[in-house]
């Protein structure tokens, strides 16, 4: 990886060795820490890419001559404990190699911490997951020297995050949202999909088919949904989605109207419909024209409230997580992030 420093006291410049006091060197080591990225690379993350291509995003971010620091996670939430300390050691940079989980680890160790203001804060990502939902809105490329590029480049916009709070083993609970929620069906299928994950199941096709399996036995439960304090919606819904970002699942467009940094959570509601024809439109859950049904609604607002009877669970970017009644609030352009040549500031 990129060097920094050479030795305890000293600093090589222009081939010439300066020694540096402790005060000297402290501040020396701040100043790098400002400019060099902490990469938080996630082994596991699909089915194992994390691991095995590091060598190789690792030498594309060398050529790129970038200066960088990196470390594995060993546990889940483990990406959140070294967020926390990368940004406590001076680090105002950090990368997330993986999926859309470890997206979602590193923007709640930024978000929980509050000695650095979030908008102070830089986050890239090279993808090696399976979903890759949050990169695909930020046109961020799955070639690796190409989002190594995208760093050096430094193109960045400030995006909003979503606060969620949701009740996990009787106890109230927070997440920091970077990009979708799904209620219902959505939460069901995501809890079938990491099962089968969990058991070694991996195909570029698991989600599809966890969506199909689910699709069988699943039946609508009541939303009471309030919108800015005004009541939306009471009544079955089979699905629902809320959040900052168009896609989720591995590229479906559920809300396609999602803008990232317009201050508003976009909110999706599948009403309750027959299985035939969930399957009949299943395909507009892809192209972004699902909003043409009446059966599907859509609204926005800055603060979304869901309560189900009975109370059902719910996932957050990917993550399996708590229970109803859910709240959701939207943090305006609190992030700054990294995005592909692409995507249109």
């Amino acid at each position: 990886m990129a060097c920094v420093c050479r030795g305890k006291n000293t600093k090589s410049f222009r081939g010439k060795t300066i020694y540096l006091t402790f005060v000297q060197r402290n501040i020396f080591y701040r100043m790098v820490q400002q400019i060099a990225w902490m990469v938080i690379v996630n082994p596991k993350a699909g089915s194992g890419r994390g691991l095995t291509d590091w060598p190789a995003i690792s030498n594309q971010m060398n050529k790129a001559g970038i200066l960088f620091t990196c470390v594995f996670t060993e546990h889940k939430y483990h990406a959140v404990e070294l967020t926390v300390k990368a940004l406590r050691d001076g680090y105002r940079r950090i990368v997330a190699v993986g999926g859309d989980g470890t997206v979602h680890e590193v923007v709640n160790g930024i978000f929980h911490q509050k000695e650095i203001a979030p908008s102070k804060i830089t986050l890239s990502v090279i993808p090696t997951g399976t979903g890759n939902d949050w990169v695909r809105m930020f046109g961020i490329p799955h070639t690796y020297n190409e989002a190594v590029q995208a760093m050096v480049e430094f193109r960045t916009v400030l995006q909003d995050i979503g606060m969620v709070s949701f009740i996990e083993t009787r106890v109230p609970q927070v997440r920091y949202m970077a990009n979708v929620a799904g209620l219902g069906f959505d939460a069901a299928v995501n809890r079938k999909y990491n099962k089968l994950r969990d058991e070694g199941r991996m195909s570029k096709w698991l989600y599809i088919r966890s969506t199909l399996r689910m699709l069988l036995g699943y039946h609508a439960t009541r939303f009471k949904v309030e919108v800015d304090d005004q009541l939306f919606f009471d009544g079955k819904v089979f699905s629902a989605t809320v959040g900052i970002g168009k896609y989720n699942g591995g590229g479906m467009i559920q809300m396609p109207y999602a803008e990232v940094n317009d201050g508003l959570l976009d909110l999706t509601l599948i009403c309750k419909a027959s299985k035939f024809w969930m399957l009949r439109h299943f395909k507009h859950l892809y192209d972004g024209k699902i909003y043409q049904y009446p059966k599907i609604k859509h609204t926005q607002g800055k603060s979304i409230r869901i309560e189900t009877h009975p109370a059902g669970p719910i996932e957050i970017d990917g993550e399996a997580l708590g229970y109803a009644p859910f709240t959701f609030e939207v943090l305006p352009r609190s992030l700054q992030v990294v995005v592909g040549k692409r995507y249109k500031i």
